[in-house]
């Protein structure tokens, strides 16, 4: 059975790290959407890890950002375990991320993925030249979902919003919670490259 809660950084962190390894390879932070979380600080309490055995097989990661003056919520990186693809989990699992984003009154969410697969959970891509990121992004697999409020006239330059992570009504982040701080994870990482 799986289990999807809230990400707990202390204990989750690592196997988090592990799966984007296992999933993207070493190359995902030369990605356009790595610049906006590279700045930035996930939001645990709205990110979602899905557990099979106590193990992490799925997560979608939350982070805070800014389209043109809009406050917004980034929803990825969404990875999920080979052995638990086809199940439809990386739904289930941004799914679960959507509802606690719009519960915490966020008012419109982005995801840079594929169309067909995340217009299931409500995406749609952005109306053409109507999102700037911050680097080369195919703009068809710019999406956009409202949450708290509709998605007609969000537009502008994606920015990462650290500040907005720190703002009311919306969850405050965590101690330690920024895995470009998280050292063991690091360690852990270049002791798998000997292995």
């Amino acid at each position: 059975m799986i289990e999807i809660r809230p990400e707990t950084p202390a204990r989750d962190a690592c196997a988090i790290e592990s799966l984007f390894d296992l999933t993207f390879g070493p190359g995902h932070f030369a990605r356009t959407a790595e610049r906006l979380r590279e700045f930035s600080r996930s939001l645990p309490a709205l990110s979602r890890v899905a557990l099979s055995g106590g193990e992490i097989v799925g997560v979608c990661r939350v982070w805070p950002l800014r389209i043109g003056a809009s406050p917004a919520l980034f929803y990825g990186p969404v990875a999920v375990h080979p052995g638990f693809r086809g199940r439809r989990l990386g739904l289930d699992v941004t799914a679960q991320a959507l509802k606690a984003g719009a519960q915490a009154g966020w008012p419109v969410a982005l995801l840079v993925g594929a169309p067909g697969y995340f217009g299931e959970i409500g995406f749609q891509v952005a109306p053409a030249g109507s999102i700037r990121m911050p680097g080369p992004q195919a703009g068809e697999r710019i999406m956009l979902k409202g949450l708290a409020r509709e998605i007609a006239g969000i537009s502008g330059a994606v920015e990462a919003a650290p500040d907005l992570a720190r703002s009311a009504p919306f969850p405050a982040p965590g101690p330690d919670q920024d895995r470009h701080e998280d050292k063991r994870c690091d360690q852990a990482r270049q002791e798998r490259g000997r292995a």
